[in-house]
């Protein structure tokens, strides 16, 4: 007879044990099929992200800025679809202003860390030529007067001024999407205009001031002062979506302007990042010293253009406009020159700025 052992029973916490480590391997494979499967998930959503023009405008859809549509990634004149401001005419694809006549081809330079670049745009004879009779009276009823604020409104609120610059705006956000960039291309396209006072003479009241240029006319002439810079460079700025404010520094008769940005990397704690317009610089630096000698130290007024965005609190700018200001002061000594160069060739700076 075939011997008949005693069965044996495998112990309970044996059994316990082998069911813990198949329930871990389930929770692993699940896991792992369950970040599979969120991956593919994100990798498809970032591939069908929104796509959008320099402007923020959707693929096949028409700009708020006409008559502009959003064609593959540029910005093309669609008027026949998009249709034109009430102040212009559609032609063909096209919005033409009656003051749209003797044009010509200017190059407006600038420097993107480093490497110059430039822009060609069109500006027509018939808007400079319109824009000098346009009055620059302002009026109120009883004992209030005009501010400084009202004369720079007006001056870059013109409307028919508005439907040729626009074009510019376009031209800069067709270059690149990075919002960052597109700024900085604005501003250093600005800052690189020559600079220089008209030569003409107007009468104010009883006096005889020399004339004040539109934004346009910057643009049109190739050269403008401090204000008048500022001013065109401020609707650029707005234009694009920024909060910009005018800082008047009263005692050194200086204008420059401020962009929305970091409290704590801002002029006086105003909330409001410097621009130097007269020549190329660096944002937020203040310690450029002008011919004559003349600084900033006077606090200066601040006259709001615009609400809008705020620049970021990572611009390489900051640090940048820490080591000029450093090298100003002598305490930068370590590759000081190099340092300096580095900087220069960077935004294009230059030895001489003008206070007015």
């Amino acid at each position: 007879m075939p011997y008949k052992g005693k069965e044996e029973k495998v112990p309970e916490n044996k059994i316990q044990s082998t069911k813990s480590k198949y329930i871990v391997v389930i929770f692993f494979i699940v896991f792992l099929l369950t970040w599979i499967a969120l991956n593919i998930a994100l990798s498809e959503k970032s591939s069908q992200k929104i796509r959008t023009c320099g402007d923020g405008t959707f693929y096949d859809t028409c700009s708020l800025r006409k008559p502009y549509f959003c064609e593959e990634g540029i910005l093309v004149e669609k008027a026949s679809i998009c249709g034109c401001n009430d102040i212009l005419n559609k032609l063909g694809n096209s919005c033409v202003s009656k003051y749209q006549t003797n044009p010509k081809d200017i190059t407006l330079n600038y420097i993107l860390r480093g490497e110059e670049r430039e822009i060609v745009f069109t500006v027509y004879g018939g808007m400079a030529d319109y824009l000098p009779g346009v009055s620059r009276s302002i009026y109120y009823e009883g004992d209030e007067r005009p501010s400084r604020a009202d004369f720079k409104l007006k001056s870059i609120n013109e409307e028919e001024q508005r439907e040729f610059l626009l074009p510019l705006v376009t031209k800069i956000q067709s270059i690149t999407s990075d919002e960052e960039d597109q700024i900085r291309i604005a501003i250093s396209l600005v800052q690189s205009i020559p600079y220089g006072f008209s030569e003409k003479i107007i009468s104010f009241g009883n006096n005889n001031i020399t004339y004040s240029r539109y934004p346009y006319e910057v643009l049109y002439n190739n050269q403008g002062i401090c204000g008048e810079k500022s001013a065109l460079l401020a609707f650029l700025l707005r234009e694009m979506g920024y909060e910009i404010v005018f800082f008047y520094h009263a005692l050194e008769n200086h204008e420059s302007l401020g962009i929305r940005c970091p409290v704590e990397q801002s002029l006086g704690n105003t909330g409001y990042c410097l621009i130097e317009t007269t020549a190329p610089s660096i944002i937020t630096d203040n310690s450029i010293e002008y011919i004559g000698g003349i600084t900033l130290e006077s606090n200066p007024e601040v006259i709001l253009i615009s609400q809008g965005a705020s620049i970021g609190s990572d611009w390489y700018e900051y640090e940048d406009a820490d080591d000029m200001k450093k090298i100003r002061g002598g305490e930068f000594l370590l590759f000081k020159n190099s340092k300096l160069n580095e900087l220069k060739e960077k935004y294009g700076l230059v030895e001489e700025y003008n206070p007015a």
